[in-house]
């Protein structure tokens, strides 16, 4: 298993990263939604579109979506019109807040939360054709553990689709987005929300592997067809894979 930085929203607190990212997210459950269209300038919502569009082809019936937070990706999915999407996520208050999103929705019948944790999913083997993530999966105690969670509840013949955030490589755009990331969102994180958890956002990003680095994870967990796609100069990801 690759080491990695250990970065944790709460670097102060004698809490492992699991109990620090429920706790961050908790907190800041009720600002989430309106502070990813804030700092993305709704850009996200385009990302979450474009990964969607990946396994429409595939016409996938069971999907499994980990870390849904207040259920955006999962809400998208469902446009697939599968059989059922179900997300788990460990932070309850943003789950509660997901259901009364996909009830205002009229999704109720197709979109289930469960709290759970990614890293142990309580599935059983070959449950799901596709298992996604959207900026989720930066989060897990133990990237490779988490993914091959999801591998395992996977159908042979299944897709793995992730959304994450990751580092541009060309310059100057680089560095204007360092700036951006360091600075300007942990200021405005402070003005609506919480500070730590926005500038846990940029410490994360910026250790976080990205494109081939990436793939290549994928694939040593078991994943086959590994693809990478950047997303506005390099400032999200969308991989997709194949069991």
């Amino acid at each position: 298993m690759i080491s990695r930085p250990h970065i944790t929203p709460y670097e102060e607190m004698n809490l492992n990263k699991k109990e620090q990212v429920k706790l961050m997210f908790n907190n800041i459950a009720h600002r989430y939604d309106f502070m990813n269209r804030l700092l993305t300038f709704r850009i996200d919502t385009i990302w979450r579109k474009r990964a969607v569009k990946l396994v429409k082809p595939f016409s996938p019936k069971d999907i499994l979506d980990v870390a849904t937070g207040t259920g955006d990706f999962a809400v998208q999915l469902a446009k697939l019109k599968p059989t059922k999407v179900i997300g788990i996520d460990i932070a309850d208050v943003m789950l509660e807040l997901g259901r009364k999103k996909i009830e205002k929705k009229g999704l109720s019948g197709t979109v289930q939360f469960i709290e759970a944790d990614s890293e142990n999913l309580p599935f059983a083997d070959n449950s799901f054709d596709v298992v996604s993530s959207a900026f989720g999966v930066r989060n897990f105690e133990t990237l490779e553990k988490g993914l091959g969670e999801m591998h395992r509840v996977l159908r042979s013949g299944g897709h793995v689709l992730i959304l994450e955030a990751s580092n541009p490589e060309n310059m100057p755009f680089k560095g204007l987005y360092k700036t951006y990331m360091c600075r300007i969102c942990p200021a405005i994180g402070g003005l609506f929300s919480e500070n730590k958890a926005y500038s846990y956002l940029n410490r994360s990003v910026s250790v976080f592997p990205t494109g081939k680095a990436f793939t290549d994870i994928l694939t040593h967990v078991g994943f086959t067809e590994a693809a990478h796609y950047p997303q506005s100069m390099g400032v999200a990801s969308i991989y997709l894979a194949k069991k």
